[in-house]
């Protein structure tokens, strides 16, 4: 098998049009996530936003100014069938033709890990260490030729469209959760407002601290409602806030209506005082995973903004929360609703690991296509 060794310039092409559109929403404008993806709403938005950036079908979009700092090249194929917008601080590109390279094989070549090292070798010596466009264009590339390619694209793909089918599934179930839970809501709303409950009447606020030192395990709380490992670690936890299995703790300083608030399904662990925690006293009334279910709605995120008080920062106080309501059905009902949503926690854990697996193996595709 013959390769053969090209500049990336020799296939792409600038693509610079601008929208003209001044008053894009977020959700029309994207942003490219860490797995090389679009995805709505674009976490900032400008007040106008006529020159943010047409990323036709088939085209690519990737931001060149600190692919040193971060090790790593965000880069993005339009999949879709319509344009989508980008910042202006963005590159976009397609191929002249696919005559040297397929699309999709350059996509799975950007999206290797390996290839992140190779971009950040190229980068400028500026305080982002960006990669300018020039000196992206410059860089080698070695190619067989375009029946190679079609062979491994041909097997990306296919896992690919299994893994879209297995996440359309879990979205499904999401949708079933999240439309019981919302039907709820509206009947007990329509006909049974007086079972409408203050969730105060059957939670209490744990107050332990760490104060042997004996729980070394420390967490945060992100946006997504997950406990993960804190950006920044402390190595005196005595001072920290004790979170039981099955507690729920929620961030009482609030930047906006997305709280950060999550169930403790681990092992015990602490947090910063930044949070309090909940926990449900009685459980053959109330289930915790079921009020987990309503604090992760948006109108518990605005009913407790408004409730918030403060100047630069805002607080939610624990009697606010407590006099927050929900709607209390049978503990069976509560159990199946939480079933559901459990069911879609598992899948959605198995969608994100093939998601994984699937980036994984774009250097094992490219490899094997240069090799066989």
């Amino acid at each position: 098998m013959g390769l053969t060794k090209y500049k990336i310039g020799d296939f792409v092409e600038a693509y610079n049009y601008r929208c003209g559109i001044p008053d894009l929403l977020p959700e029309q404008v994207s942003g490219i996530s860490i797995d090389k993806e679009f995805f709505e709403p674009a976490k900032q938005v400008g007040e106008d936003t006529s020159s943010y950036k047409i990323v036709p079908p088939n085209c690519f979009a990737c931001n060149l100014m600190h692919v040193g700092r971060d090790n790593a090249l965000p880069v993005a194929l339009n999949h879709s069938e319509i344009n989508k917008h980008v910042s202006p601080a963005y590159s976009v590109f397609k191929l002249k033709n696919e005559n040297i390279i397929l699309k999709e094989y350059f996509y799975i070549f950007l999206k290797s890990s390996e290839k992140d090292r190779l971009f950040s070798f190229h980068t400028d010596s500026s305080i982002r260490q960006g990669l300018p466009w020039e000196d992206f264009c410059d860089i080698d590339i070695t190619l067989p030729n375009i029946d190679q390619q079609r062979k491994f694209v041909n097997v990306y793909l296919s896992l690919q469209n299994n893994l879209a089918a297995y996440q359309s599934k879990v979205e499904d179930l999401k949708m079933v959760c999240d439309g019981y839970i919302e039907e709820l809501r509206r009947d007990y709303v329509r006909n049974q407002s007086d079972k409408m409950v203050r969730i105060g009447n059957y939670i209490s606020k744990r107050n332990e601290v760490n104060s042997d030192g004996q729980i070394e395990l420390e967490q945060g709380i992100n946006i997504q409602k997950k406990f993960i490992t804190p950006q920044r670690s402390n190595s005196n936890l005595y001072s920290r806030r004790i979170v039981r299995r099955g507690d729920i703790a929620y961030c009482t300083q609030l930047n906006n209506a997305n709280v950060a608030v999550a169930y403790r399904d681990g092992d015990d662990c602490v947090v910063s005082s930044v949070y309090d925690i909940i926990y449900v006293k009685d459980t053959s009334a109330l289930l915790p995973k079921y009020l987990m279910l309503w604090l992760i709605r948006p109108e518990f995120g605005r009913y407790v903004y408004t409730c918030s008080t403060g100047s630069a920062y805002e607080f939610l106080s624990y009697d606010d929360l407590a006099d927050y309501k929900i709607p209390l059905p049978d503990i069976a009902i509560q159990q199946a609703i939480v079933n559901i949503y459990d069911s879609y926690i598992e899948r959605q854990r198995i969608a994100d690991a093939l998601k994984e697996q699937l980036k994984n193996i774009c250097p094992v595709l490219i490899r094997g296509s240069l090799t066989e």
